[in-house]
């Protein structure tokens, strides 16, 4: 019998989660599908593989990466932590609970410089097309090879969406920012918090790019942060020159105005205002729509493309949890594909058990019914395949009492620490309080 083929798209976190998964099942001496992963950048990492770029890439590819210097983790890392690797055994030992980008980075490639799954990934490989003929019951993967400047189709049995949905903006127009005296720019592509030192910055939304950019920007020496919300502010004890406003009207030289009549002269604006699922290189029977939330649209067991079964995404939700659930679906998936579990057949079934997860996901806009929403589908997920069982409750506890640090004092939360759910082990206060860690490259942060 021929071996299946499946194809990924993506090496990000989720990506390089199903490499994993299947690395597993191989190690175990199973028969795993061929594998070929198709990563449109030179390395992998996802979001977390940071350029300074923006616009496009050196191949003329959208750049993928939102992440910016001095980004530090604003959820603990006891709530991403992999069950199968801990951040003790990959850095010898424990550490603090809210790493920066690099540190998270260099955990993030450790279990898969272990895995040894580099092989199976094609590099600076942008995924152009992908068809799928009912008659044949294949997918035909069109890509570009940066490498050779070529492009190539290739047949698969399954494809499986990773590529993120954090990187393509959401980019409103207000009067007067074709005239604005100043830079407007979007979340995504703000890379360096000390732009913006000593100026007037306005930040446009309200959730946690919008929380995060400011706070940098803050800690980072501008003059003044405005943050201005459509349905309702932020509501955290802000520093003396950060004041919340409304919805911004419209933009007249350097002048912000405000739904209330009030008004700010500002140097810069950053539009905190989300992303959109962005697939063009699908069609449209094959193209996830869904909104930003816990139960994504279209998606049996939140993972399988309920319009063709033989397509999956992972990672597509709304997250509190990311690493450990990436996992949780890519283990799932794997089983899925290899036979271990039955999908049902009956259409209906599928979009049932969809409109379940979003009925249920709907029944409380509480913060503590959402996280324990997504912690009981990871552990649904686990309970189903021999992905390793860790506490998931304890995790969410941490996200709990992570909300409450928050809401004490948004500017210190990160100083506090939290036990771990895979060793048992209380992470160390960070050697600096997080306002005054200026530099946060790997090198210094692990410093005893």
């Amino acid at each position: 019998m021929t071996k299946k083929r499946v194809a990924i798209i993506g090496a990000g976190p989720s990506g390089l989660a199903q490499l994993r998964a299947f690395q597993s099942a191989a190690k175990n001496g199973e028969d795993i599908p061929d594998i070929v992963c198709f990563e449109k950048q030179g390395e992998w990492g996802g979001l977390w593989n940071y350029t300074w770029r923006t616009g496009l890439d050196e191949n003329g590819e959208p750049v993928h990466c939102s992440m910016y210097r001095y980004l530090w983790s604003n959820g603990p890392k006891e709530g991403l932590e992999f069950a199968d690797y801990s951040f003790e055994e990959h850095f010898g030992k424990q550490i603090a609970s809210y790493p920066p980008r690099a540190v998270l980075m260099d955990y993030i490639e450790g279990r898969v410089k272990k895995a040894n799954v580099r092989d199976w990934i094609r590099f600076n490989t942008a995924v152009r097309w992908v068809e799928y003929d009912d008659t044949t019951q294949k997918f035909t993967v069109t890509v570009h090879d940066h490498d050779k400047d070529s492009t190539y189709k290739q047949e698969f049995d399954h494809v499986i969406c990773a590529s993120g949905h954090f990187s393509t903006p959401n980019v409103p127009f207000y009067e007067g920012f074709d005239t604005f005296n100043g830079r407007v720019l979007h979340a995504h592509d703000f890379r360096d918090a000390r732009e913006f030192t000593d100026k007037d910055i306005l930040i446009l939304g309200a959730s946690y790019s919008a929380e995060d950019i400011g706070s940098q920007c803050w800690k980072y020496g501008c003059k003044s942060v405005t943050s201005s919300y459509r349905t309702a502010p932020m509501g955290f004890k802000w520093p003396e020159n950060w004041e919340e406003k409304p919805a911004l009207v419209r933009v007249d030289g350097n002048t912000a105005y405000f739904s209330d009549g009030s008004t700010k002269n500002v140097d810069a604006i950053i539009l905190c205002t989300g992303y959109k699922h962005y697939f063009n290189f699908l069609p449209d029977d094959l193209r996830l729509r869904t909104a930003n939330r816990l139960a994504a649209a279209d998606l049996y067991k939140g993972v399988v493309y309920v319009h063709n079964p033989r397509m999956f995404y992972l990672g597509m939700q709304d997250q509190w949890f990311t690493f450990n659930m990436f996992d949780a679906q890519a283990w799932w998936v794997r089983d899925a594909i290899m036979g271990k579990i039955e999908i049902p057949t009956d259409k209906q079934v599928l979009l049932a058990d969809v409109a379940e997860r979003e009925a249920r996901e709907e029944e409380s806009d509480d913060v503590k019914y959402a996280i324990k929403y997504q912690g009981d589908y990871v552990k649904e997920l686990i309970e189903e395949t021999d992905y390793p069982t860790f506490d998931v409750d304890g995790a969410c506890q941490a996200f709990y009492e992570w909300k409450g640090h928050k809401a004490d004092n948004i500017m210190t939360f990160r100083n506090n620490s939290y036990k771990s759910v895979i060793t048992g082990t209380m992470a160390p206060v960070h050697h600096t309080p997080w306002k005054d860690a200026l530099d946060d490259t790997l090198e210094v942060y692990l410093q005893n």
